[in-house]
């Protein structure tokens, strides 16, 4: 039975949202390929989109422009449809420092990376869902464009079973090892499995929840799902299927048939940096690429074997690369978050990644069917698109141009206006601010301050904790997890003011801010133009206190724009609020974390009364997996957790456990370290 999309809501469309479903709704049943949907901040854009979804019943594709919006997306979108499969995929990388070369000071880095296991297990289980089901939510960033791996030879691996079938032992551990999975008897981890007398334990990469298989003779007597921390049963299946461990999928042979093509284009390409007289070039290549072969053929791997992909997948020259949108149906809906952002993002994505790659290559380092590992173009990503909603509140160009339908949605809900702009002489601006700020810390508001630097968003916040406010900067060498801290921090009344520079725009759902004050509003450019300050005072247009301070010392342009459509704004507001009789209310909104429970909590079931997982179950557990317990609560910073079950190991080994205390500490550390590297 076909599952289908319901929509969970305590409320109803109000203000423009019946409107512009309608018409989103007709634009997409109408066959419309681009729609915009131009709603200001606040006026409930995400639910308005979750009624089209409900609608249209397809799977849809939301698209975010960084992994913060893309999480509070994907939080919004599970609570409206709880009963359906609802998504995240981003990134994997906690650090990444790509491979590049820079002739200037003839300096080589080599790649480097940190994966986070927890996103890799969320990217998974996207993938697996949009093949078994259509009714498929995935919130991803921009990072979908790059090659995955292609879906043919990743469904061709996945392993069916089911209660009753016949199978010899030994056949079924060599189909999970085909599957990716390592065989681990005394730890069962996410992409591991562990096989003990007729029983086979596997724990999906893709699952929070391990499958028992209990054999007898050559058959399967039973399948169970259970948790691998407790060991207790959560249901019994008839049939179960284990699907790979990884995205990137090759056939046995594709390696050995690549080894040939991989050698002639080096050879070609060596022989052309002699004829130009460039031996240094043509050594270093010959060298790293039969240093890759001779690993790619004792081993299996190399270091840069993504370089590759070309031959290990068996694609032609300029063919673009296997992506997570190759997984959806033809039919998919995509929706574009904050498009005058994304779009632009997903453009620049495959020109900064091929002029990295073409220094690489010029020099020796790369052969050029490196260039195939690549992100997709922008004519290739728009051949995936059949239908495509674009969401902002401020269309760019581009999408006003290929939109057959451009909706409007200016009243918001909860009858709020958008904020009342006040432009300030810049002289004397800091001054005129901190007398703002203690007024609105005073009142037990908020405030969001901008400013155009890194340096001058440090340097006044750390003026402000001086004069005893509670300040804070956040821009884009902080983490993700200590970015969704600061902004739980503002809402929760931590802190009161957070001074930032570009962050502090798109999507950011902050209806405690009253104010928001703009620094030298009159430097005409990226970080000053209509759109930027348009985006920066809707942070103050979900609180019915909200003001927006301008400090100039000139009215340019994109003032005078952004003020102009302000005032139209405010007064369609103030006159729909009248005819109706609405009094305006600021949100209330529940304080979250911006980033996906399974992110913040680590996931992987550290014992606790919610889990129902106490020191009884911990008894029953084994040595190494208490052990894996306490280092995984470590590694999280919870360290009165894995004081608990540092106890219960002393209790299990009957001593005083010295040296989890030592080796914590070098833990704690190093995780310190992982924790806060750029």
């Amino acid at each position: 039975m076909e599952r289908k999309f319901e929509l969970k809501s305590d409320w109803g469309p109000s203000g423009d949202q019946p409107q512009a479903i309608e018409a989103l709704i007709d634009g997409v049943n109408e066959g419309l390929r681009y729609q915009t949907l131009m709603g200001v901040t606040g006026s409930g854009k995400t639910f308005t989109v979750a009624n089209v979804i409900q609608s249209v019943q397809r799977p849809v594709l939301v698209l975010a422009h960084n992994k913060t919006l893309a999480a509070q997306l994907y939080s919004e979108f599970k609570a409206f449809f709880p009963r359906n499969a609802v998504h995240y995929f981003v990134s994997y990388y906690d650090y990444y420092q790509p491979e590049a070369y820079v002739p200037a000071t003839d300096t080589y880095i080599e790649k480097d990376a940190s994966v986070n296991e927890r996103i890799e297990r969320l990217r998974l289980a996207a993938t697996k869902a949009l093949i078994e089901r259509r009714d498929v939510i995935v919130v991803a960033s921009v990072s979908c464009i790059y090659g995955l791996g292609l879906k043919e030879a990743y469904e061709s691996v996945i392993f069916p079973f089911s209660v009753g079938e016949s199978w010899d032992r030994r056949d079924f551990l060599e189909k999970l090892l085909e599957n990716y999975y390592d065989r681990n008897d005394m730890v069962l981890e996410p992409g591991k499995f562990r096989a003990r007398g007729d029983i086979v334990e596997v724990f999906p990469a893709y699952e929070e929840s391990a499958l028992r298989i209990s054999f007898f003779d050559s058959e399967i007597e039973r399948i169970d799902e259970f948790d691998p921390v407790s060991g207790r049963t959560i249901e019994s299946l008839d049939r179960a299927s284990v699907f790979p461990a990884q995205h990137y999928v090759t056939d046995r042979d594709a390696i050995s048939k690549s080894a040939g093509p991989i050698q002639e284009e080096m050879e070609e390409q060596v022989a052309w940096f002699e004829s130009q007289g460039r031996l240094l070039e043509a050594q270093r290549l010959r060298m790293r690429t039969m240093y890759d072969l001779e690993m790619l053929r004792e081993v299996g791997y190399c270091s840069g074997i993504e370089n590759y992909s070309r031959y290990l997948d068996g694609r032609s020259p300029g063919e673009p690369p296997g992506t997570m949108i190759d997984f959806f149906p033809e039919d998919f809906l995509l929706i574009v978050d904050e498009s005058h952002i994304t779009l632009p993002q997903v453009r620049g994505m495959y020109n900064g990644d091929r002029s990295r790659k073409l220094v690489l290559v010029e020099n020796g380092f790369r052969l050029p069917s490196c260039l195939d590992n690549r992100p997709l173009e922008w004519t290739e990503f728009e051949g995936h698109i059949h239908q495509a909603i674009c969401v902002t509140a401020t269309p760019g160009d581009y999408e006003m141009s290929v939109s057959g339908k451009v909706v409007e949605q200016v009243i918001r809900p909860t009858g709020v206006v958008d904020p009342e702009v006040e432009v300030r002489p810049a002289r004397n601006q800091v001054d005129d601010l901190i007398s703002r700020l203690r007024e609105i810390e005073k009142s037990g508001g908020r405030a969001i301050v901008t400013t155009l630097t890194k340096k001058s968003s440090e340097d006044l916040a750390e003026y402000l904790a001086e004069l005893r406010m509670k300040a804070r900067y956040i821009h884009s060498e902080l983490n993700a997890f200590e970015r969704a801290e600061l902004i739980r921090d503002l809402r929760s009344g931590e802190i009161s003011t957070l001074v930032g520079i570009n962050l502090l725009r798109e999507g950011m759902d902050l209806p405690e801010v009253e104010l928001v004050a703009i620094l030298d509003a009159d430097r005409e450019g990226f970080l000053r133009s209509y759109r930027s300050l348009i985006q920066m005072m809707g942070r103050a247009a979900r609180n019915t206190c909200g003001k927006v301070v301008l400090y100039a010392d000139e009215v340019t342009e994109s003032i005078k724009k952004t003020v102009d459509e302000t005032v139209r704004r405010r007064d369609l507001q103030t006159r729909y609020n009248e005819e109706h009789g609405i009094t305006p209310a600021t949100i209330r909104k529940e304080i979250v974390s911006l980033l996906p429970e399974e992110l913040m909590d680590g996931s992987l079931h550290t014992p606790s009364k919610k889990d129902g997982v106490g020191a009884e179950t911990l008894r029953e557990l084994s040595f190494q997996e208490m052990e894996q317990l306490m280092w995984k609560a470590v590694e999280r910073l919870d360290f009165e957790k894995a004081a608990q079950i540092r106890d219960a190991l002393a209790s299990f080994e009957g001593k005083e456990f010295k040296r989890v205390a030592v080796d914590t500490n070098k833990r704690s550390k190093r995780a310190q370290f992982k924790r806060h590297r750029r």
